[in-house]
Parts: structure tokens; C-alpha cells; sequence
């Protein structure tokens, strides 16, 4: 009894489990509905609808096929972030719309969690008004542009899907400008680092030229002595000459003084 009690439980838990993690798959869902193929087609063509089917909880503001022709026309890219800011990142049908105690509340949209979104183009404005509950932007200033038409499909807490009578574009979402791309400072820092290593054996090649050309001046330098020194030599001969002249008048004295003592000795014998 026990064990048929406990195997009961274990189903049951299960059963929870499986009801509560239940993914949606909004492409399926829409399927169901032949007035908003435009509109399904556009979140496949964007890649919006497996980005929303990862989500456990949304509400899908739908446009029909007249409603969406608008935004058929313009470049997916910005097709999408329109769209994107038609998905709330909570659970909101009819009866939790008609107690919102607030005359208007904020909600946050997928747009908004895409970081792409510039000041509150990520949020929306749902107000109860006397014409019923109405939908805009919630960038300072702009108007309720949207009606709540109807309630489409609900799976409680986990996804439902509301048509609005037309699409909500926040202020500046269609000429927002690309980010720049990043990292090209980075690419020019290595440039610096790149030229060092080549300016660097400039020098190196300059000064081996000073050795070669020392030889070539020696020689020519040293030629002015070598050519100075016969010129010189004369000078060191002047002593000579001046020997033999005192050489030469030595032996005139001398010859004089015997031809002197010669004549004394002939004049004696004379006598």
C-alpha cells in the first residue's frame, strides 16, 4: 500500500515538473491563427521567435496581417527592434490588465534585454484609460499609439499573446547609429615597437666606415716629416765647415811663423 502510495507521488511531482517547465514555441502558436502569418513570419525571418522561445515567461503584443504591412517593408534590422519592444518580459492577460491598480506601469521588453536599447526605447507605457487599456512608448513624451484589441492565447504565467491595433515605436529607434568597431586602437600600438628594431644597426653600419678611412689619411700625414728631414741635414753640416776653416787658418799660422823664423836664421848668417 505503501509503495503504490509513494509511486502515486512520484507520478504526481513529475507530472508538476513537466507542467511547469513546458517550453512554448510562439512560431507553433501563431500558426494556429491564419491572421497573423505576416506577423509570424516576420519574428522567424528576425530570429525574434527562438530568442522568445527561450524565454519562461512573455507577453507577445500580436499585430495582424493589416496592421503589420508597415513594417514588412523596412530593413530587418530595425524591423526587429520594433518588434522586440512588443515582447514584455512578464505574464499579462486580460484579468491581470483589467486589476492593474496603477493608472500606468512600466514594463521591461525584450528589446530592453537585447542592450541595444538608447534611454527608455527598452520600456513601455501600459495605461487604463476611459477608452480601455492603451499602449506606447516610454520614452519621455511619447503617446499611447496602441490598443488592446483582444486576448489570443494564453498558457498561464509562461506565455500570452495579446493583438494591438497597431505597431509601438519608441522615439529614434529606426536611425540609431552602429556601435564603432572595437579594437582598432589596439592596432596601431604595435607599430612603434615595429620600427625600433630597424632603425636600430643604422648606427652600427656608419661606424665602421670611421676605421677604414684612418689608414688611408696615416700614410699621407706622414709623407710631410719624411720629406722635411733631407732639407733639414745641411744645417747639421755648418759645424764642419767651420772646423776646416779654423783647420785652415791654424796651418797658415803656422806656415807664416816658419817663414818668419827662416828669414831671421838667413839674415844672421849674412851677417
Amino acid at each position: 500500500m505503501d509503495s503504490k502510495v509513494s509511486s502515486l507521488l512520484f507520478i504526481a511531482i513529475l507530472c508538476l515538473i513537466s507542467s511547469t517547465s513546458t517550453a512554448f514555441n510562439i512560431t507553433k502558436i501563431l500558426a494556429q491563427y491564419p491572421e497573423f502569418v505576416s506577423f509570424n513570419d516576420l519574428l522567424t525571418q528576425s530570429g525574434l521567435a527562438k530568442e522568445m522561445s527561450s524565454r519562461e515567461t512573455i507577453t507577445v503584443l500580436a499585430l495582424d496581417n493589416s496592421s503589420i504591412g508597415g513594417l514588412s517593408g523596412r530593413p530587418l534590422d530595425i524591423a526587429k527592434r520594433i518588434l522586440s519592444a512588443h515582447v514584455i518580459l512578464d505574464y499579462y492577460d486580460q484579468i491581470k490588465l483589467s486589476k492593474l491598480k496603477k493608472a500606468s506601469t512600466i514594463v521591461t521588453t525584450l528589446f530592453q534585454a537585447s542592450g541595444a536599447a538608447d534611454d527608455r526605447q527598452g520600456f513601455l507605457n501600459i495605461s487604463r484609460t476611459a477608452e480601455g487599456i492603451k499602449f506606447g512608448s516610454a520614452v519621455k513624451g511619447a503617446p499611447l499609439v496602441a490598443s488592446l484589441v483582444k486576448p489570443v492565447y494564453a498558457q498561464p504565467y509562461n506565455i500570452s499573446v495579446l493583438q494591438v491595433s497597431e505597431p509601438i515605436e519608441a522615439p529614434g529607434i529606426d536611425n540609431m547609429a552602429p556601435p564603432p568597431p572595437p579594437a582598432a586602437v589596439p592596432k596601431k600600438a604595435p607599430a612603434p615597437t615595429a620600427k625600433s628594431p630597424t632603425k636600430a644597426p643604422a648606427p652600427s653600419m656608419v661606424e665602421p666606415s670611421t676605421p677604414t678611412e684612418s689608414p688611408t689619411e696615416g700614410p699621407v700625414a706622414a709623407d710631410g716629416p719624411v720629406a722635411d728631414v733631407p732639407t733639414a741635414s745641411p744645417l747639421a753640416d755648418a759645424p764642419m765647415a767651420d772646423e776646416t776653416t779654423a783647420e785652415a787658418a791654424s796651418s797658415q799660422v803656422h806656415t807664416g811663423g816658419a817663414v818668419v823664423v827662416i828669414g831671421l836664421l838667413a839674415c844672421m848668417m849674412g851677417f
